[in-house]
């Protein structure tokens, strides 16, 4: 009951901001006229679906190559087809994003193209159920970050992506609910296991993630985070049902959903000096409540995510 009652009183405070309502008050149809990309390479994981879809498509429209990543080949082989004409500027890449292994190969892959502009890290998934890749990871948390690290900073030491570059972290308005808790980013049992809980930290884990990047000084891309709000996709259809039901008449459309990520590419704002998450080209606060401040921090994180990795590694080698 005091769960339910707290989701209440979530969904209220954010109503406003997070529904459809929110994007056509702080993105008037002035605002929306296309952006180009051309002569940019991009790299978009999740492109198949939802807001992935909706970025994937719009850049090539607006003239980048896009290197798609997602792990359904029959999902991408169909995405790539709905491009029509700009078929041509999108190569689909089929990987599974919740193992290391699988995405150091779409690293070399992708390194080996040269230059890349804008990277994407866009696939999310909220798991009620507890499962582990063969790589030994919660799947939720190898998906949603272990693996978004493993692909962005192999393309940074590879040298594809420069001090030229940009990087855009799909993070969740979720994210204003929780304290960054380096104990909550992976259970280690089903019984241990909340997919709300979860999904929420990973998502504040991604504004941490962004902190780091940028404190890398001026030779590393720029970072940035945001989140879509509220968005009609698969993704809530399946794992937020409820939600869906009561709401779906002022959920945003992808397109919506995916403007935030797109205008960044175009616009390239510097570095945020002070943190901070994006949301309808505005830069918002990370914290809406005093709780969510003092969590873990940008170098612990890092260094969890690095000791996740190295176990992944031990395992393959023994």
């Amino acid at each position: 009951m005091l769960k339910q009652v707290a989701a209440l009183a979530f969904y209220a405070r954010f109503f406003r901001d997070f529904s459809r309502l929110g994007f056509e008050r702080r993105v008037p149809p002035s605002e929306r006229r296309e952006l180009r990309f051309d002569d940019q390479r991009w790299v978009v994981t999740g492109a198949t679906g939802g807001i992935g879809r909706a970025i994937a498509l719009a850049a090539a429209a607006g003239g980048a190559q896009v290197i798609a990543l997602a792990r359904d080949p029959v999902k991408l082989d169909d995405f790539a087809e709905t491009a029509g004409p700009h078929r041509v500027r999108i190569e689909p890449v089929c990987v599974d994003l919740a193992l290391v292994s699988a995405v150091r190969a779409a690293v070399e892959h992708t390194a080996r193209k040269g230059r890349l502009d804008v990277v994407v890290a866009n696939v999310g998934v909220m798991l009620h159920d507890w499962r582990t890749t063969v790589e030994g990871l919660e799947t939720g948390v190898a998906t949603n970050l272990i693996n978004h690290f493993v692909l962005v900073e192999g393309l940074r030491r590879s040298g594809a992506l420069g001090s030229n570059g940009l990087v855009v972290s799909m993070s969740s308005g979720g994210m204003y609910g929780a304290r960054l808790d380096l104990d909550a980013l992976e259970a280690r049992s089903a019984d241990a296991h909340d997919g709300f809980t979860a999904y929420a930290q990973h998502k504040r884990a991604q504004v941490e993630l962004t902190r780091y990047w940028n404190g890398l000084g001026p030779s590393a891309p720029v970072a940035h985070v945001m989140h879509p709000g509220w968005v009609d996709t698969d993704g809530v259809r399946s794992a937020l049902p409820g939600f869906r039901r009561i709401l779906a008449r002022y959920l945003r459309t992808a397109e919506q959903g995916a403007d935030t990520a797109l205008w960044l590419a175009a616009t390239h704002p510097p570095r945020p000096g002070r943190g901070g998450i994006w949301l309808d080209r505005h830069l918002d606060p990370e914290h809406a409540f005093g709780f969510t401040r003092g969590g873990a921090t940008a170098p612990e994180l890092v260094a969890w995510i690095e000791r996740r990795i190295a176990d992944v590694d031990a395992r393959s080698a023994g």
